[in-house]
């Protein structure tokens, strides 16, 4: 072991931009999309339900910080193909 160099990792730079429990981009998201339903419906409990999303952000953020930008681009690349029903799979946009 004496052999051996460690390099430290800062985690803080590798992890995304946080803000209130969730990454950025997925608090933007949460703002707009609670935004497009409050001037939708003109009602309050869009707020209710925007901290409930909220709360399962947080919750999923523990487990991975990028979840929301993972999916992103899931959906983005790995749209459903014609035959899914058939194949039950998808396959890369080129």
């Amino acid at each position: 072991m004496a052999g051996v160099d460690r390099d430290p990792l800062f985690v803080a730079l590798t992890r995304p931009q946080m803000f209130a429990g969730v990454t950025y981009s997925y608090f933007v998201a949460n703002a707009v999309i609670a935004t497009e339903l409050f001037l939708i419906f003109r009602t309050v409990w869009v707020l209710l339900a925007a901290v409930v999303v909220h709360l399962a952000g947080m919750v999923l953020c523990l487990r991975e910080p990028r979840f929301f930008d993972l999916w992103l681009t899931r959906v983005g690349r790995c749209p459903r193909v014609k035959n899914y029903s058939i194949w039950r799979c998808n396959s890369y946009r080129p």
